[in-house]
């Protein structure tokens, strides 16, 4: 019998898929903007597994008011740490993302090249 499909599992396998994409971006691809472009999915598709995974159905925001009695809270409200890490994890992933960028545009500016293949100044 078939599982019926739910939001968590839903974006689950969208966070995984776009895992995936991101990884075969970084290991596949010699434009140096493509590999950026592939970073950036990896990291996104971890952020949008953890959110999913941290997500509990039939639970609430983590906000004490009227509306959640204090003494029950752990059984109505939702974990926010996973929602913490994550919105650390996004500012932390768009500065690095800023950073590769800049990287790529000096190497252009010194080299002419985005193509991977034309930088050996580093290989063994």
């Amino acid at each position: 019998m078939i599982e019926k499909l739910n939001l968590e599992n839903i974006s689950l396998a969208v966070g995984i898929i776009v895992i995936l994409i991101g990884l075969w971006g970084l290991l596949t691809q010699k434009n140096l903007i493509k590999i950026v472009i592939g970073f950036a999915l990896f990291d996104t598709g971890i952020h949008i597994v953890m959110v999913s995974i941290g997500y509990i159905k039939g639970r609430t925001a983590p906000i004490l008011d009227s509306a959640v009695d204090v003494n029950n809270a752990s059984q109505i409200v939702v974990d926010p740490i996973p929602q913490a890490l994550v919105l650390t994890a996004i500012v932390i992933g768009l500065g690095i993302t800023a950073l590769m960028l800049s990287y790529v545009l000096k190497m252009y500016q010194k080299r002419k090249s985005l193509e991977i293949n034309n930088y050996k100044d580093l290989k063994w």
